[in-house]
């Protein structure tokens, strides 16, 4: 297997271990009503601990950073949580359709920047691989209906400022690559530095909603009641289960594929995930495919096919 297809086939594996967070997410939000940020905290807390026992126990070395990397994975870190928050407050604003469509911009903006600092090709295949997406994405989460762009301005901003900090994650993800970083480690440390300022998030924005008689729902989504599920142990082994597998195999995989693809095929091929989150969803929750939903997956698909073989025409370019 070239390295190419390897990056390929860890990007697609860890895209479909990822679409099951939606899953996870979906069950925490609806059936305990446990705010957005509530559960991205505890999700990054017990990611953190979890890979830290399986490092210490399996691989030490795992754990030990060089010091002058520290300050780059903190910012690292500082990205994802950013990515986190703008995405649970755009989808409390515009509804998930919306939010996903602008979430997956994303693939353009790393697209264009990855061309402009590390050297990617940006040629017609991968403008057409993004276009296919995009569309792709269109027809899966809904967003075609007009009704469910009737949104306030801020959503529109804050969906979009999420698609920034994707592009910004999966760029940092490739600058940790070319550090030397283990992808791995990184993931550690970026999901430890993430939770910590999740907590802040949760207490700053929960902190907020004393001041008014009905909290707007940008404040909503946190709270200061980090033990919402109280003693419910079905609810709290969701919440470790949405940390220990879609969690650490998709954002895990998807750090890895980054140390073999340009940051802009990753990206893409992470557009995967609405089409497979339905599919999860069909087999699992008992919802339906619609014309629309298959033909936007479809699209997608086309998309990928079209960069791997693109791709694989064209010699790897070095690192900037």
């Amino acid at each position: 297997m070239t390295r190419l297809s390897k990056g390929y086939l860890i990007g697609i594996v860890g895209t479909a271990i990822w679409s099951a967070t939606a899953v996870f997410i979906r069950y925490l939000t609806e059936n305990y009503h446990v705010p957005p940020m509530v559960v991205a905290f505890w999700r990054d807390l017990f990611v953190t601990i979890g890979l830290t026992t399986v490092f210490a126990v399996f691989a030490p070395s795992l754990l030990r950073v060089e010091r002058r990397h520290l300050k780059f994975l903190l910012f690292y870190g500082f990205v994802l949580s950013i990515f986190n928050s703008l995405w649970t407050v755009a989808v409390s604003l515009t509804g998930a359709a919306v939010a996903t469509v602008l979430a997956y911009s994303s693939p353009a903006f790393t697209a264009m920047v990855g061309w402009r600092l590390y050297g990617e090709r940006l040629d017609w295949v991968k403008v057409v691989a993004v276009l296919l997406s995009i569309a792709g994405c269109v027809l899966v989460s809904g967003a075609y209906d007009p009704a469910a762009w009737q949104v306030n301005p801020l959503g529109i901003v804050t969906g979009l400022g999420a698609g920034v900090a994707f592009a910004g994650y999966s760029l940092m993800g490739k600058a940790s690559a070319e550090r030397g970083i283990n992808p791995w480690t990184a993931t550690l440390y970026i999901f430890a530095s993430a939770a910590a300022l999740l907590l802040v998030y949760d207490l700053a924005l929960g902190g907020l909603q004393i001041f008014f008689s009905e909290p707007p729902a940008v404040l909503r989504i946190a709270s200061t009641n980090l033990l919402w599920l109280g003693s419910s142990l079905v609810g709290w082994g969701a919440l470790v289960a949405l940390a220990l597998g879609p969690t650490i195999g998709g954002y895990g995989l998807y750090t890895v594929s980054l140390t073999y693809l340009p940051a802009s095929v990753a990206n893409l091929i992470a557009t995967l995930e609405p089409s497979m989150t339905a599919t999860l969803a069909y087999l699992f929750l008992g919802e339906t495919f619609t014309v629309p939903q298959l033909t936007g997956g479809g699209l997608v698909i086309l998309g990928v096919i079209l960069l791997r073989i693109g791709e694989g025409r064209v010699p790897a370019v070095a690192p900037a």
